[in-house]
């Protein structure tokens, strides 16, 4: 039997997640700059965002550019700005074909105008596909997020709409960018690193870890495959003890 019909047997993880970590040291051992692991980097989200709709997967979170990324060169970041563009237009119709969302989760104050409608824009037009939801965390921050949720469940406090006695992980969860999406399952972190890096900080409180040596450019549907039979050989006790 092959892999893919293997995992389809088993638990498909609702929401997974991907650090897609290891672009720009991908290109370096080819010997090309930064920006075009970057550029190999998007074309291969495409695939596996396909491969998981194909799957059945309901959600998809994938780390594409964090709050702390502004931080690298400049036309590393600018290079960087312009992939959702490129990303939209060599791959609408596909993600069209096979009825796939998209949305954005993350900071929008600090992007330009042009950005700033492209997201919008796809996320307009993508809104009523009932396929795999494609989330894209771009200046997104674990951190950030539980502030942001904070600061609006304080307001709401303050204007007398919300009791803070009423305040719960349920009202928390309905603050995050993350609101609609099931609970996160399985993170998976590409490029041998093994640390979160401020991502899905409370999403993760119960998902399984899966940390690959493979660079991002190079994690294909058949790793894809690997990784989520790994994560059904897993015993998910949330907290508590599996009966004998």
């Amino acid at each position: 039997m092959r892999l893919k019909e293997k995992i389809l047997n088993g638990y498909i993880p609702a929401h997974l997640a991907i650090i897609m970590d290891g672009n720009g040291r991908w290109a370096k051992k080819r010997h090309l700059p930064r920006t075009f692991g970057h550029k190999k980097g998007s074309e291969n989200l495409k695939d596996i965002a396909i491969a998981c709709n194909d799957l059945g997967i309901k959600a998809l979170s994938v780390y594409a550019f964090s709050t702390e990324n502004w931080n690298r060169p400049k036309d590393e970041i600018e290079f960087l700005m312009a992939l959702p563009s490129e990303f939209e237009e060599t791959f609408k119709g596909q993600f069209e074909k096979h009825d796939i969302r998209v949305i954005f989760s993350g900071r929008r104050d600090r992007f330009n105008a042009k950005v700033i409608d492209l997201i919008n824009r796809v996320e307009e037009k993508t809104q009523d596909r009932q396929g795999l939801i494609l989330n894209i965390c771009f200046d997104y921050g674990g951190q950030y997020e539980l502030t942001r949720a904070t600061q609006l469940i304080a307001k709401k406090v303050k204007n007398g709409t919300l009791s803070p006695d009423a305040i719960d992980t349920s009202v928390i969860e309905n603050h995050l960018y993350t609101k609609e999406l099931p609970p996160l399952d399985l993170l998976i972190r590409t490029s041998g690193e093994q640390r979160i890096s401020n991502f899905l900080l409370w999403q993760i409180a119960y998902s399984e870890f899966i940390f690959t040596k493979t660079y991002w450019p190079a994690f294909n549907e058949k790793k894809l495959y690997k990784a989520i039979k790994q994560f059904q050989k897993r015993t998910r006790r949330f907290g508590g003890l599996k009966e004998e």
